[in-house]
């Protein structure tokens, strides 16, 4: 188990149930990374990630 899946596992179970848009997801991400600026670039990564997911590899 990645230390990540311990945060993972804490957001499904506290808030697994809620239903949220991207947009609102886009927002928090721009919060944490505005507060965290150091993140940038994994949270860069991460969206560009679940963006492109549907794409054609």
């Amino acid at each position: 188990m990645y230390f990540t899946d311990k945060g993972i596992e804490e957001l499904a179970d506290r808030r697994g149930e809620e239903t949220v848009t991207l947009g609102w997801l886009a927002d928090r991400l721009r919060e944490f990374v505005d507060l965290n600026p150091e993140f940038e670039i994994p949270v860069e990564r991460l969206s560009t990630y679940l963006a492109r997911l549907d794409d054609d590899e």
